[in-house]
């Protein structure tokens, strides 16, 4: 019996340390806490931006005017020519700041407008900064720019008290902020999948591809619901549970001017001019056409207490779980990651079994970059078909407009033309992996934001998105998620007999298969183990 009281011996002192470890962070993030800043007022005319937005929100009083954006480019343009064009502030909040021309690019937009007198205020889940704090360190210098982080691991030197940290608090470190906001002089602001990054900002991310491009989709949003969206992140911002990066680098030694100098030359490398170049004859607005002012428009968004457990009552899922509960007709939705767990399953089975249209949009195995979350959605396929869920994933090299090509605009000659030349030659199609998170229900209402279908969101991330009703917004969304799951874009599933099978023009004809289609044999068993595991929760 010798070994029992080792093992509960081992475990009380890790519990113990546990506690130890939570009490002295709380004590910690207590003394650090940043003065409490808020959103700058907004003006007529005193910026470029309040020039050209204010006119429009005068005629529109009470309203917000919202535009779906799909292609990359088009949201890298508006990120960056809305930063331009910014005089007063920018408030950005992301998951995930990545370190390639992309990201360097915005940080480079983003130390200009500081220089010119800009006040920013970044906000960024620690959980993808580690490594990077050098740079964003560098960036706190400035004294237009404070850097803060969600959530953050005290230990930041050391990679083994790192871990540690983590261990002993991941209860703690598990619940993280995946919203994403873009709010530039408090007039234009972007919400939706998009992280800062060169998958998610360009349409063909080339050789630093290391994971499939992205095909996203965001909303910008100008008016009422811009508003809205100062006083999250004011709320956000001051909560407490953000800490500002030079807390957390008391004594850093990081040179802005050799920030500077790498940034400069990020912007004359071969990405970096492509991507420059893209800006030209681009503008801040969408066409009139898809810009469409509504008062029928909802800015959703969990507390930033949900990091702590608290307040569940007001968590973004409640109110998406109510509009899904109330649909007649159809649901659709599309997400990169899919596990709703049971209680999520059972509701969507009630759906189906009741005659409503249940479609889910999800990645395949061989095009999804979390093969974990992937072994846990795999359980759900074969109930949801039983009652009759319709349920298609999205191929690696799938079809549709393109990536993240505009609703209802065709590929540009030229990629229509190496589109063509690749299927005649019978080469690969470019890698794409599907990020967009869109739900629609009876054709009637639209939601476009950061939460993913899963029990993550649900229950262990903060999330934010827009509810919509305008019926023009409803159709563009519509019309994503017909070419997300369209035969050259997706593969659809079936139950023949006990038998799953894939079916789908992805590739050429129709020919059914019966194992996950162009996945590895180590992705399939990986995928297969971790479904038998029970770690759903987490996912």
């Amino acid at each position: 019996m010798t070994w029992l009281y080792w093992i509960v011996g081992l475990g009380l002192g890790f519990v113990s340390a546990s506690a130890l470890a939570l009490y002295s962070y709380g004590r910690f993030a207590r003394r650090s806490r940043g003065a409490p800043s808020h959103a700058l007022p907004v003006a007529e005319a005193d910026t470029a931006l309040d020039r050209l937005i204010a006119p429009l929100h005068a005629e529109h009083p009470g309203q917000t005017g919202v535009s779906l954006v799909l292609d990359n480019a088009e949201a890298f343009a508006q990120r960056v020519l809305s930063l331009r064009a910014a005089g007063r502030s920018l408030d950005v909040m992301t998951y995930i700041w990545r370190d390639d021309t992309g990201g360097r690019l915005i940080a480079a937009e983003v130390l200009a407008a500081a220089d010119r007198g800009v006040r920013v205020r970044l906000l960024l889940d620690d959980v993808n900064t580690h490594g990077l704090d050098p740079k964003f360190v560098a960036l706190d210098k400035h004294p237009g720019i404070e850097v803060r982080l969600f959530n953050p691991i005290r230990a930041r030197r050391s990679t083994i008290g790192r871990g540690l940290e983590i261990l002993l608090g991941l209860v703690r470190y598990n619940r993280r902020m995946h919203c994403k906001l873009w709010l530039a002089d408090g007039r234009l602001a972007i919400t939706g999948g998009r992280n800062i990054g060169t998958v998610y900002l360009a349409r063909d991310p080339g050789p630093e591809l290391r994971s499939p491009a992205s095909r996203d989709a965001d909303l910008l949003m100008l008016g009422a619901l811009a508003e809205e969206a100062a006083e999250i992140f004011d709320r956000y911002w001051n909560s407490g549970i953000a800490l500002p990066m030079r807390a957390l680098w008391p004594r850093a030694t990081v040179s802005l001017g050799r920030l500077r100098e790498r940034l400069r030359r990020e912007a004359t490398g071969a990405q970096g001019a492509a991507m420059l170049a893209g800006l030209e004859g681009a503008s801040i607005l969408p066409d009139p056409a898809r810009l469409h002012w509504t008062a029928g428009a909802r800015l959703l968004a969990d507390p930033p207490e949900k990091a702590l457990g608290h307040g569940r009552e007001h968590w973004l899922p409640q109110r998406l779980a109510e509009a899904m509960g109330s649909t007649r007709t159809s649901l659709r939705l599309v997400t990169p990651y899919f596990v709703p767990g049971r209680e999520g399953l059972a509701a969507l089975v009630a759906l189906a079994r009741r005659g409503v249209r249940v479609q889910i949009v999800t990645n395949a195995l061989a095009a999804t970059n979390h093969t974990v979350v992937h072994g846990a959605y795999r359980r759900y396929r074969r109930p949801l078909l039983a009652a009759g869920a319709a349920v298609h994933e999205f191929a690696p090299g799938g079809g549709g407009s393109g990536p993240g090509a505009p609703a209802g605009r065709p590929l540009s000659a030229p990629g229509l033309a190496d589109s063509m030349a690749a299927s005649v030659a019978g080469g690969p199609r470019p890698q794409e992996m599907l990020h967009a998170k869109l739900l629609v229900a009876d054709a009637a209402l639209c939601f476009v934001g950061s939460f993913n279908f899963d029990l993550r969101s649900a229950f262990l991330n903060t999330e934010m998105g827009v509810a919509c009703t305008d019926p023009h917004l409803v159709a563009e969304v519509l019309a994503e998620i017909e070419r997300l799951a369209a035969p050259e874009a997706a593969w659809r599933l079936h139950l023949d007999g006990r038998v799953l099978r894939w079916e789908g023009a992805v590739r050429g004809p129709a020919l059914p298969v019966i194992r996950d289609p162009e996945a590895s044999a180590v992705r399939r068993g990986t995928s297969w183990v971790i479904g038998h595991l029970p770690i759903h929760s987490q996912l």
